[in-house]
C-alpha cells in the first residue's frame, strides 16, 4: 500500500521552480521528507493533494533554491503532528515553525541602565586606538569585562588573537562600521531573502531623531548608546535594532583576527522564526563557518533545530548560545542541547546577573554581561546588558582556540573553554577565563602558530596591532 501511495504522489507532481524561499509566517510547518526519497517530488505531491503551499527548502543555499532537499517550509498544512496518512505520503516529521526571540522583556532592566549611567559615561573614553587594522575607542578596548576575562594577557602573552569564521545569527550587522568592516565575510538576510545582512536596512537614519543627551535608545533592551551620534529607534518595532552589530563587536573584541559572517534571521523588533534559523545554520555550515553565535532562545525544543546543530557538530562547527534572561532555573533552547555551549551572564564582581537564567543542565560557562561596551550601527558604540552579550565573549573564545588549531573539534574547544574560574555549580564551569582556555589549547597543540604581537602590547596603551 505504501508503494502505491508513493507512485501516486510521483504521478501527480509538477515540480515548481522558486527564485527564493517565501518569508516565514505564523502557522507554517517545517516538514521533513523520508530519507531516500526525492524530497521535491514528495512535498509538491503532498501539497497538490492537500492544498498546501511549498514555500521553499530549508537545507539548501539561497542561490540554489531547487537543489535536492529533504527539509521544507510549508504553508496551509493543517496537521501539527505527523499522521499515518502523511507518513504514507513520504513525510518523516512535521513541526510548527515557532517564533523565536533574539530579545526578551527581562533583559537587563531599564532601571539598571539608568542606575549605571554614570559608570557608562566614564567608560565612553573616545580616545582613538589602533586595533588590528582599525581605529576603536579606548573605552571599548579597556572596559572592565576585558580585564575580567584577561583579554590583553591572552592576546599579548599567549599570542592568540583568533582564527576561522564566526557566524553571527542575529538581526544583521552594520557592514560599514569602521571597527567591523574589514573582518566581515559575505553573509545573508533570511528575513528578506537578500544577499546583504545590513541591519541598517531596518531603519531610515535620515528620518530618525537624534538623542538629545537625556534620552536612551532601545529602552526595551537597555542599550545605552553614544548620545552624540546614535539615532533614536525607541519603539517596539525597533526594540532589538543594533543587537547584531553589538554582538559582532564583542566577538571582534575577543578574537580580532577571526572573521565574522553576518546572518540576519531576526527583524529589528527582535522576532524571528525557527525556519530562518535553520536556514542560517545550514548556510553557515556549508559556507565554512567554524563557530555559531546564537544570542537567542526559545522555550521549547525543536527536533529540526537539534538536527541542524547535530549536523553542524559532525562537521566540526562549535555552537554557542545564550542561556536567556528570565532569571530562572530553567531550560531554553538551543543552549540546553548537549552539543551547544550555553552561556549565562555575570556581573563585574563575578556573581550571577540577576536577570540571567542558570542551571547545571543549561549553562556550560558564564561570562560578563552587564554594561558591555560594543559597536553599534553608524560608527557608534553602545552599552548593553544580557546573556546575548555574554555569549559572544564565549564565541570569541572559541575562535581563539580555533586560531591555534583550525581542525579543533567542538569537544576540544568546549574542554578548553571549561577551563574557567569556578563559581557556583549552577553556572557550569564558572566564569570565562580566556587565558586559561587558550593555555589549555596550547597544551593540546604546543606548536600552534603565534600572532606576532609586540611584547609591550598589554601596557603601551597606544597600539594593539600585531607588528608586521
Amino acid at each position: 500500500m505504501k508503494a502505491r501511495w508513493i507512485v501516486f504522489v510521483v504521478l501527480v507532481v509538477v515540480l515548481g521552480s522558486m527564485a527564493s524561499p517565501a518569508g516565514a509566517g505564523q502557522g507554517d510547518k517545517i516538514v521533513r521528507v523520508k530519507a531516500g526519497l526525492d524530497g521535491w517530488k514528495v512535498i509538491n505531491g503532498v501539497c497538490r493533494l492537500l492544498g498546501c503551499q511549498v514555500l521553499g527548502a530549508l537545507d539548501v543555499l539561497p542561490d540554489q533554491p531547487t537543489a535536492p532537499s529533504s527539509l521544507f517550509l510549508v504553508r496551509g498544512l493543517i496537521d501539527n503532528t505527523l499522521t499515518f496518512t502523511l507518513s504514507l505520503l513520504g513525510l518523516a516529521a512535521v513541526e510548527p515553525d515557532l517564533p523565536v526571540a533574539v530579545k526578551q522583556d527581562d533583559w537587563g532592566s531599564w532601571s539598571s541602565c539608568q542606575a549605571t549611567a554614570a559608570v557608562v559615561d566614564q567608560l565612553y573614553d573616545r580616545t582613538p586606538e589602533t586595533y588590528y587594522g582599525s581605529t576603536a575607542w579606548h573605552g571599548y578596548l579597556t572596559q572592565p569585562a576585558t580585564s575580567i576575562v584577561r583579554l590583553s594577557n591572552t592576546h599579548c602573552d599567549l599570542r592568540s588573537t583568533g582564527g576561522g569564521v564566526v557566524a553571527v545569527i542575529d538581526t544583521g550587522v552594520d557592514p560599514d562600521h569602521p571597527v567591523l568592516s574589514s573582518v566581515l565575510v559575505p553573509g545573508y538576510d533570511f528575513t528578506r531573502n537578500s544577499g546583504s545582512a545590513d541591519e541598517k536596512a531596518d531603519v531610515q537614519q535620515a528620518t530618525a531623531a537624534v538623542v538629545d543627551g537625556t534620552n536612551w535608545v532601545n529602552q526595551a533592551t537597555a542599550a545605552c548608546v553614544d548620545q552624540a551620534t546614535a539615532a533614536v529607534v525607541d519603539d517596539p518595532s525597533h526594540a532589538a535594532f543594533g543587537h547584531g552589530t553589538m554582538v559582532a563587536g564583542v566577538v571582534h573584541l575577543v578574537a580580532p583576527t577571526a572573521r565574522i559572517m553576518p546572518l540576519k534571521a531576526f527583524g529589528a523588533d527582535g522576532s524571528g522564526y525557527t525556519s530562518d534559523i535553520l536556514r542560517a545554520i545550514n548556510f553557515a555550515v556549508q559556507k565554512g563557518a567554524k563557530v555559531l553565535n546564537m544570542s537567542f532562545s526559545r522555550a521549547t525544543s525543536s527536533p529540526e533545530l537539534k538536527n541542524a546543530l547535530d549536523n553542524a557538530a559532525k562537521k566540526g562547527v562549535v555552537a554557542v548560545a545564550s542561556a536567556g534572561n528570565d532569571g530562572k532555573y530553567t531550560l531554553v533552547y538551543p543552549a540546553a542541547y548537549d552539543n551547544v555551549i550555553g552561556v549565562a551572564s555575570t556581573a563585574n564582581d563575578d556573581t550571577r546577573s540577576t536577570f540571567s537564567n542558570y542551571g547545571a543542565t543549561l549553562v556550560s560557562v558564564a561570562a560578563p554581561g552587564e554594561g558591555i561596551i560594543t559597536t553599534y550601527p553608524w560608527a557608534s558604540y553602545a552599552a548593553a546588558w544580557g546573556t546575548s552579550f555574554s555569549t559572544p565573549f564565549v564565541s570569541g573564545a572559541a575562535a581563539l582556540v580555533v586560531g591555534l588549531q583550525g581542525s579543533a573539534t567542538p569537544s576540544q574547544v568546549a574542554s578548553a573553554i571549561a577551563h574557567a574560574k569556578p563559581l557556583t555549580s549552577d553556572l557550569g564551569s564558572g566564569r570565562l577565563d580566556l587565558y586559561l582556555a587558550v593555555g589549555y589549547g596550547r597544551s593540546l597543540w604546543p606548536y600552534a602558530p603565534s600572532s606576532n604581537v609586540p611584547d609591550n602590547c598589554a601596557t603601551s596603551g597606544q597600539d594593539w596591532t600585531p607588528a608586521p
